[in-house]
C-alpha cells in the first residue's frame, strides 16, 4: 500500500505524474523528511506500470533532492533544503511559462487563471 496518492491520468507521461504526486505529498505535509518512500516494486505493482518508469521517477526525485537513498534502508524523503533566490526565480519562470502557454492554448482568461491559482494557494498548507 502506498503512503501517498498517485492518480494516473491519460495524456501525461506516467513518470512525471509520479514525480508530481510525490512533490505534492511533501508540500502538503503528507510525507515528511525521513519518511520511507515506496519501493520501485511497490509503486509499479500498485499502479500496474513498468518498473523502469517508476525507477525513472525515483532517479529524478533524487536529482531534485526530494529523496535520499540510504543503504540498507531504501529511499526516504530528504530534508528540505532552502533554494537560492536564483534557483527559485528560475523554477518560477519556467513553471509560469508552462502554465501561461497551456492556459492560452485552452483559451483560459488571465482572470480565471489567477482565480484558480488563488484558490489552490489557499488549499496547500
Amino acid at each position: 500500500m502506498l503512503n501517498f496518492i498517485i492518480s494516473i491520468k491519460p495524456g501525461l507521461p506516467i513518470y512525471e505524474q509520479i514525480i508530481y504526486a510525490a512533490k505534492k505529498a511533501v508540500v502538503s505535509g503528507q510525507l515528511k523528511p525521513g519518511d520511507p518512500f515506496p519501493s520501485v516494486r511497490e509503486i509499479s505493482r500498485e499502479l500496474k506500470v513498468n518498473p523502469n518508469t517508476v525507477q525513472k521517477s525515483i532517479n529524478q526525485l533524487v536529482r531534485d533532492n526530494m529523496l535520499e537513498i540510504r543503504p540498507g534502508i531504501g529511499s526516504v524523503i530528504a530534508e528540505i533544503r532552502m533554494a537560492t533566490d536564483e534557483q527559485r526565480k528560475q523554477i518560477l519562470q519556467t513553471e509560469a511559462e508552462r502554465l501561461v502557454v497551456e492556459s492560452k492554448r485552452l483559451s483560459i482568461k488571465k482572470k480565471e487563471l489567477l482565480e484558480a491559482i488563488e484558490a489552490r494557494w489557499g488549499e496547500e498548507k
